[in-house]
């Protein structure tokens, strides 16, 4: 080997060592916030889950009321039922 060409490689092993150290510093950046992401989709999951729950029993509560509303719109429209006065009801306990 000639002179110049040790020079060439003795000045390539430091470069090829930082390309060697960013390249594992990359690598660590990399799964740490792959990490990181990995924690906040699991945080967003557990919302998800607890929002879908609630507009479940919203749900049950809107069909809840509103089956009351249609009960009272059949008797009123097709039956012809009213509800009374308040000073006509009155409120039997056993």
């Amino acid at each position: 080997m000639s002179l110049s060409s040790r020079r060439s490689i003795a000045m390539l092993i430091p470069l090829l060592w930082l390309v060697v150290l960013a390249s594992a510093a990359g690598a660590i950046f990399v799964k740490h916030r792959a990490r990181e992401l990995f924690v906040e989709l699991e945080k967003v999951n557990r919302q998800r889950d607890r929002l879908e729950i609630e507009w479940g029993q919203l749900q049950l509560e809107q069909s809840a009321w509103s089956a009351h509303a249609f009960v009272e719109n059949v008797a009123a429209h097709d039956l012809g039922m009213r509800t009374p006065p308040p000073r006509q009801i009155e409120v039997v306990a056993p």
